[in-house]
C-alpha cells in the first residue's frame, strides 16, 4: 500500500522538503508520496487534531506550525519537550506522536562538515534568540559546551533562553557583540540577516580565533555574506544546507522503513535546485 507523507507549512510552496524525500523514495524503490500542504494558521490546531483521517502516515512541520503541532502530540520526543516544537509527525496505534530534529540536524551537519568541531571548545557565540536559536543553544549545550553567548537586539528574548537552559547559556545586548567575539572559536547565525531579500547581517570578525568556525543555518542564499566574510578570512566555514538535508533523515525512517544517507549526489541535487532559482548568491 502507498504510504503518504507531506510538509505543512504557511506558506509551504517553496519548501525543498519533497525534493529531498522524493530523491530518497526513487533511489530506494520505496511505494510512497512526499507532498506539500499548506495550512492556514487559524486551521493548524483543527488539522493536528484530526490528523489520523488526513490520509498522511507523517509529515514534516515548518513555521509557523511548529508550537501548533507539539501541543497537538499524544507523545513527544525529549527533544521536542525541551523546545516545546515538533518538526517530524507520524502515527503511532492511532496516536499523534512527534519530534524535533532540528538538533539532530545542526549537529549531523557540523559533524559531517568539521569532525573535530567540539575539540577543546569551552565558549559558543550564537547570534539570535528566536525559535531556531532555541534549537541551537540546545544542540550545543547537549555536547558539553560550557557557556553558549547568546547575543540578540532584544536583550529579554537571550535571557528568556538562560531561564529555559540555565546558567551556561549568557544573554548579552546586541550592542555588546563585539567583546565576545575575541577569541571566539565557534560563531552561529541563527537569524534571517543576510536572508535573500533580508537586510545584511554587519559585524566584524577580525577579534575571532583563526581556528575559528563560523556557521549559518541560512541557505538561501548558500553563502551568506557572513560565510564569505570568515572565508576570506581563512577561516572554516560550513553553509546551512546540510542541516537541511540531515534533519530530514529521521522522519524518512519513521515514516517508509528505510534510514536514509546524505549523498553527495542528494546535495549537488539541492545545489542544483538552488542554482535553477537563483539563490546561490
Amino acid at each position: 500500500m502507498t504510504r503518504h507523507a507531506a510538509v505543512i507549512g504557511h506558506p509551504v510552496a517553496h519548501s525543498r522538503s519533497p525534493l529531498i524525500h522524493g530523491y530518497w523514495l526513487k533511489k530506494h524503490g520505496i511505494d510512497g508520496t512526499y507532498g506539500l500542504r499548506d495550512v492556514a494558521p487559524e486551521e493548524a490546531d483543527t488539522f493536528f487534531a484530526n490528523f489520523a483521517d488526513s490520509g498522511l502516515v507523517g509529515c514534516n512541520v515548518t513555521v509557523p506550525h511548529k508550537e501548533a503541532a507539539f501541543r497537538a502530540l499524544a507523545e513527544a520526543d525529549q527533544v521536542a519537550r525541551a523546545l516545546g516544537a515538533a518538526n517530524t509527525l507520524w502515527l503511532e496505534g492511532g496516536r499523534l506522536c512527534g519530534g524535533n530534529t532540528d538538533v539532530y540536524g545542526f549537529l549531523a551537519n557540523l559533524d559531517a562538515a568539521e569532525p573535530d568541531w567540539t575539540r577543546a571548545l569551552g565558549e559558543a557565540v550564537v547570534l539570535g534568540a528566536g525559535g531556531a536559536s532555541r534549537a541551537i543553544v540546545y544542540a550545543l549545550l547537549s555536547r558539553g559546551i560550557d557557556r553558549v553567548v547568546v547575543a540578540n537586539r532584544t536583550l529579554a528574548r537571550a535571557e528568556a533562553l538562560r531561564e529555559k537552559f540555565g546558567p551556561r547559556v549568557l544573554p548579552v545586548d546586541w550592542r555588546d557583540l563585539a567583546g565576545r567575539l575575541n577569541g571566539c572559536r565557534l560563531l552561529v547565525n541563527t537569524t534571517s540577516l543576510s536572508m535573500k531579500g533580508q537586510p545584511p547581517l554587519d559585524i566584524e570578525l577580525t577579534a575571532l580565533s583563526p581556528d575559528a568556525l563560523v556557521t549559518d543555518i541560512v541557505y538561501v542564499p548558500l553563502e551568506t555574506p557572513l560565510l564569505k566574510a570568515a572565508k576570506a578570512r581563512g577561516l572554516a566555514t560550513v553553509d546551512g544546507l546540510g542541516m537541511l538535508l540531515h534533519q530530514a533523515v529521521p522522519g524518512f525512517e519513521r515514516w517508509f522503513g528505510v534510514r536514509p544517507e546524505v549523498t553527495p549526489e542528494l546535495r549537488e541535487l539541492a545545489l542544483a535546485d538552488l542554482a535553477a532559482k537563483g539563490q546561490l548568491t
